[in-house]
């Protein structure tokens, strides 16, 4: 940008008004001064003007730089002592419904995502219709996994309780009024050790929500969220984790979708 591109991006902005007032007084000082239009007294007083007004943009940036080193100091301590758990980890389950209907990549993946697909069964219908790729990844109902599912969450004499929420899961996503052909849907050997949503992982404002697993707790599952922006690290962590599973679990399978029995 040339100089009278961003003096006038600066004066319609409203930005660094005043240095270019200082400048403009100092160059009429000067030109006062040089053709003796105006008396010495009135040049001297001018330029004191000007060198006032010098000292007081001076002082603003140092300011700024004494309150951004301040602020450093504290995050550093922060970081130091280490985030509390309330401000990582959070109970409250995220409102996520918009951000699923206009995703064009959607990863879920779960132990039976009973809960998670029937919220928001909607908004997959829609982004499927509008040609979103959505990749579901949940235990297979079918093998030796419920039993696995069952044991890690204290019940292990209740494996049918995961198998028929594994299928239920399956049937919702069979009967989705939308087009099938972006849905992908994979059966895993073993029991995930978290729920997660990736929408658009791959991008700066993508998001990855991560759910802990529990052992039958009587709260809610403590999750926390990512953003691509602030967390790139950690997203292509889980984005990483995802594909790991995805590449284990098998495809499904026309049995799988419409079994000729089941308990």
């Amino acid at each position: 940008m040339g100089p009278l591109a961003r003096l006038r991006a600066d004066l319609s902005a409203g930005k660094n008004l005043e240095i270019y007032v200082t400048a403009l007084i100092a160059l009429v000082v000067g030109v006062l001064g040089v053709f003796d239009l105006v008396e010495p007294k009135v040049v001297g007083a001018a330029t004191l003007a000007t060198l006032a007004l010098v000292a007081v943009n001076a002082l603003g940036p140092r300011h700024q730089v004494a309150e951004l080193d301040r602020r450093v100091e504290e995050l550093g301590r922060l970081v130091e002592a280490g985030l509390p758990g309330g401000e990582l980890l959070s109970e409250e389950v995220k409102d996520l419904h918009a951000r699923v209907a206009h995703a064009g990549d959607i990863r879920l993946a779960g132990v039976t995502l009973n809960r998670t697909i029937r919220s928001y069964v909607d908004e997959l219908g829609k982004a499927l219709e509008r040609g979103a790729s959505v990749k579901v990844l949940v235990i297979d109902p079918s093998g030796p996994v419920p039993e696995e599912a069952a044991r890690r969450s204290t019940i292990p004499g209740q494996p049918d309780v995961f198998e028929h929420r594994a299928r239920s899961t399956l049937y919702v996503l069979r009967d989705l009024p939308a087009p099938r052909e972006r849905l992908e849907v994979r059966l895993l050997p073993f029991t995930p050790a978290f729920m997660m949503i990736l929408l658009d992982p791959a991008d700066d404002d993508g998001v990855i929500h991560v759910e802990l697993g529990s052992h039958r707790s009587p709260h809610a599952a403590p999750g926390f969220l990512l953003t691509g922006r602030r967390d790139h690290h950690w997203c292509r962590h889980f984005t990483a984790e995802f594909d790991r599973l995805w590449e284990v679990a098998r495809e499904i399978t026309d049995a799988d979708w419409h079994p000729a029995h089941h308990p």
